[in-house]
């Protein structure tokens, strides 16, 4: 028989105090989902290097920021001892920052980007609250609105208009999230909600290897960690060949 980690994920630490706001941020997966936004803007012709920092800014305080305190919020999936109204309030500051910095794009870029506002809000709240009963709170609205959004949405921050490539960038943007969340969803339960795991596993030689809920979670959470690593490390040199 083998115990769960106490640990709610792999990059948690251990719960109170700053560590809390660390964990709140769930560093590998933001760096993940805002490299998104830099491989959509590069896909763009001219990169305005500008706009990409602003539409990181804005992401960071939706996703990053709003999201993840929204989260804690519905069941403190991490354990946090934040206070509720800490959270609330980070929540709407990330959120309100990013619909300003939003609204600074319309002036700008094009009044289109009210579109996006509104699918980024809506999103931001009603899958990380799970409203509606939960009807946004699947692998196919996180691989949509966590995966391929950012990187439309930097495109055409980039370029005020919607091509093919950039549509064929975000569909593989979301296959990487759902892939993602194929990998994160065993691994979240093993650590969240699973108490104990037994048995063994018998090889076609005959040998006898204990299972446990560290061994089951090996192989998804070490391909979670390398592709926490490798999508950013691919949008970076995106972004050095780019300019």
């Amino acid at each position: 028989m083998g115990e769960t980690s106490d640990r709610p994920a792999f990059y948690a630490l251990s719960p109170g105090g700053w560590r809390d706001y660390w964990s709140l941020l769930h560093p590998p997966y933001t760096a993940w989902h805002l490299s998104y936004v830099v491989i959509g803007a590069c896909v763009a012709p001219v990169l305005d290097v500008g706009w990409l920092v602003e539409t990181l800014l804005a992401f960071f305080l939706a996703m990053g920021l709003a999201a993840h305190a929204l989260d804690e919020l519905n069941g403190r999936p991490l354990r946090t001892r934040i206070p509720d109204g800490v959270l609330w309030a980070i929540a709407i500051v990330g959120l309100v920052g990013a619909i300003g910095l939003g609204i600074h794009g319309t002036v700008v870029i094009s009044p289109w980007l009210w579109a996006f506002i509104g699918v980024g809000g809506f999103l931001v709240v009603a899958y990380n609250l799970e409203l509606f009963g939960g009807a946004f709170h699947s692998d196919v609205w996180f691989a949509l609105g966590w995966g391929a959004f950012p990187a439309l949405t930097a495109y055409f921050a980039q370029t005020a208009t919607i091509r093919v490539e950039a549509v064929l960038v975000a569909a593989g943007c979301a296959a990487i999230s759902a892939a993602q969340r194929v990998l994160s969803t065993p691994v979240r339960r093993l650590r969240r909600t699973v108490a104990s795991v037994s048995g063994e596993l018998v090889t076609t030689e005959g040998d006898h290897e204990p299972l446990d809920a560290s061994s089951l979670r090996s192989a998804p959470e070490g391909a979670l960690r390398w592709l926490s690593a490798a999508v950013p490390l691919l949008a970076l040199g995106l972004l050095v060949a780019k300019i």
